[in-house]
């Protein structure tokens, strides 16, 4: 399980986030088209863990199997390039621009929502047999947590808005600490066990997931959910989207840049 020195693996962070904004408009699309599906599996699977089960701890320790193999086959999600692109920027990187940056953050936007979105019109047809009798237990609870995590936040008016938000940002501080995670080791042991750490805790603490909402919420609607598009969009989507940019770039991103690429000068002694 070899290690990589911080300022070795963000150095990497910074690398990754130029080459993903020169990839072509095809890679990027399938890379997050790719990405959005399988972390939408995952969340069947977590949420299934928990109906059966009853103990949603452990849906969280097996959710992240989906974030460790879509990583492993180097596939992208937005709350990943919200971190890793603007380091390139940052970092002065030849040909980078804000425009570069935010054409990469649009497309894997695009990718990851049509990925999901397809697993989400695949698994409805699977929980309501075609939509031929009303949904499964499982299909019931995605539906529940549509209306709870949209309407369930409106009803607080601007402390709810104000709650998503800080969510959205505590997620991708844990969710891009596992991208970083991925860069941690170049043992695949490693680079799994240093991904699985950060994603659980996000799980089981029920932040708002950008792309895993792109499946839960669609979904639900497909299903039933009493909410609208609108709701998911004002209500979920959009605050999420802004939460994790802001979390993951400030919590992650620029400290471990600043403090292992851009390091301040040592204390002189007296």
């Amino acid at each position: 399980m070899a290690y990589l020195q911080p300022s070795e693996f963000v150095t990497k962070m910074v690398d990754a986030g130029e080459s993903k904004i020169f990839m072509s408009t095809r890679d990027t699309l399938i890379r997050s088209f790719m990405a959005g599906a399988i972390l939408a599996l995952a969340a069947v699977f977590a949420v299934t863990i928990n109906v059966q089960t009853g103990y949603s701890i452990i849906g969280a320790i097996l959710f992240p199997v989906g974030f460790c193999m879509l990583y492993l086959l180097g596939f992208d999600l937005l709350t990943g390039v919200f971190v890793l692109t603007p380091l390139a920027l940052i970092d002065k990187r030849p040909g980078v621009t804000i425009g570069g940056v935010l054409r990469n953050w649009g497309l894997v936007f695009v990718g990851n929502f049509l990925g999901a979105f397809l697993v989400a019109v695949l698994m409805a047809i699977v929980f309501t047999f075609g939509f031929t009798s009303p949904p499964d237990k499982v299909g019931q609870v995605i539906a529940t947590i549509g209306e709870a995590r949209t309407v369930g936040y409106s009803d607080h008016g601007a402390a709810g808005m104000l709650t998503l938000f800080v969510r959205g940002m505590l997620c991708n501080w844990m969710v891009s600490t596992g991208v970083v995670g991925a860069m941690i080791s170049t043992s695949v042991t490693g680079k799994v066990l240093a991904m699985w750490m950060p994603i659980m805790v996000f799980f089981f603490m029920v932040f708002e997931h950008s792309v895993v909402n792109m499946f839960l919420f669609p979904s639900a609607l497909l299903m039933g959910g009493n909410f609208s598009i609108m709701d998911y969009i004002i209500w979920n989507e959009i605050p999420t989207v802004l939460g994790n940019l802001i979390g993951g770039l400030s919590f992650t991103g620029l400290t471990l840049y600043a403090t292992h690429v851009k390091t301040a000068p040592k204390r002189v002694p007296r």
